[in-house]
């Protein structure tokens, strides 16, 4: 069964960190690209930061370059968020999408989410 399982999201001050874990299970993240979205109240999801199926290309919405990190430990088969200085505004909800082949057809999974909140 094809699964995304995310976990490590809660209530932070900002400035603080989190990281975020999105665990796969029946399919390989290093089969295809991997991404962090999020939505927050009353707006659009939006790509937050991806990743390449080599590991050799990620890319960052500008509003958290610098701050976010995404990487693959592809012996745990899970993708991690580290996000750091966090702001008010990072609040959302934030989702792990996959983007796999199984025999040579491509796929695109999402998790449940997952929700992060920075507040004093």
């Amino acid at each position: 069964q094809v699964q995304l399982v995310e976990s490590g999201g809660g209530l932070v001050q900002p400035g603080g960190s989190l990281r975020l874990s999105c665990a796969a299970s029946g399919f390989t993240f290093s089969s295809g690209a991997t991404s962090w979205y999020r939505q927050a109240p009353g707006k659009e999801r939006e790509l937050v930061a991806s990743m390449g199926s080599a590991d050799t290309s990620t890319n960052y919405a500008d509003s958290v370059k610098g701050r976010f990190t995404i990487s693959r430990d592809n012996a745990k088969n899970t993708v991690y968020l580290q996000m750091s200085v966090l702001k008010p505004e990072d609040t959302a909800v934030y989702y792990c999408k996959a983007n796999y082949r199984r025999f040579g057809t491509p796929y695109v999974t999402w998790g449940q989410g997952i929700q992060v909140t920075v507040s004093s």
